[in-house]
């Protein structure tokens, strides 16, 4: 499939614009200096959105809740923004977190989780547990079911909600109802074909992903860990029905792919879908790519009839 031509127009806007590659910058300037939210639109009105945080053996993490028109309690999805666990924040997913709450009639908890090189691994995966389990443990407490309780996100937060999931199960604290997986993280490792038919040019690029692991991770052995690539997993039995999304101009597609495969071998209730002609990133971009819609309103719908049953 030839690329996208909305992606296209795209990135040869950002070519023009001529910003330095993000594996050149510190996490500081990277911060800065990324702002994908003019890509998303204009943000839909939500009920109720609503900044606070959730206590934690670490401190208290920030979390944005949105909820939807309607009587309670609502099912709820706890969303993990992507940006290589070093950049990112609860306004870049802004967007798509609204129109999530909304489609998907639940509430959307959020999540500003610690950024590394300041919090290496695994500080982004027990923030993102420790808000899940408070979702779980005092979802009353905003008007959530408890018994209907997902994890998502995108790229790391793909990863982090995978983890989430993996962590649940081995620990056995609660049960989670589903995981929506956008072209999620799951392997450290470079080596897929993906990777090297999409090294550059495509937004995310295989320099950038060495950078964000890099600044992640403690050690090398740490990529290892289940926790930090959950593709190594030695087992996925007994983990929530997954939603897996993809991109085919994305380093990241076939590490996605083969965990949903791994998840399909487990018997795990899996839907996989490849955006053809799409490059990393398009969930944030609704504004501008039509795929970038068309992903959010197949979450919201598989979400749907998640927490239907």
């Amino acid at each position: 499939m030839v690329l996208d031509p909305q992606a296209k127009f795209l990135l040869e806007q950002m070519e023009a614009a001529g910003d330095p590659p993000m594996h050149e910058l510190t996490p500081e300037e990277a911060r800065a200096s990324t702002d994908f939210s003019p890509l998303a639109g204009e943000p839909v009105e939500v009920a109720k959105v609503e900044n606070r945080t959730v206590p934690s053996a670490a401190g208290d993490i920030p979390v944005r809740i949105y909820t939807p028109e309607g009587e309670g309690p609502f099912p709820a999805l706890v969303f993990y923004h992507g940006g290589g666990w070093v950049i990112g924040d609860l306004d870049t997913v802004d967007v798509p977190c609204r129109l999530l709450a909304n489609q998907s009639n639940c509430v959307v908890i959020s999540v500003d989780y610690r950024l590394a090189p300041e919090h290496k691994f695994p500080a982004a995966a027990d923030d993102a547990y420790a808000v899940a389990k408070w979702a779980v443990e005092h979802g009353a407490s905003i008007d959530v079911d408890s018994n209907r309780v997902a994890v998502g996100g995108d790229s790391a937060g793909g990863n982090l909600a995978a983890v989430v999931a993996l962590m649940a199960r081995d620990r056995g604290d609660f049960p989670l109802a589903y995981q929506l997986l956008i072209y999620p993280v799951t392997h450290h490792s470079y080596e897929t074909k993906s990777y090297k038919d999409n090294a550059d040019g495509y937004l995310l690029t295989k320099d950038s992903m060495e950078w964000f692991w890099d600044h992640y991770l403690r050690t090398e052995s740490d990529g290892k860990h289940p926790y930090a690539s959950p593709l190594l997993a030695e087992n996925l039995n007994g983990l929530p029905p997954a939603l897996v999304v993809t991109a085919e101009y994305d380093p990241l597609r076939d590490e996605g792919q083969a965990y949903a495969r791994r998840l399909n071998e487990a018997g795990v209730a899996v839907e996989a879908k490849c955006y053809e002609g799409m490059i990393h990133g398009f969930f944030w971009m609704p504004g501008v790519l039509e795929q970038g819609k068309q992903c959010i309103d197949q979450a919201s719908s598989a979400l749907k009839r998640a927490f239907e049953k």
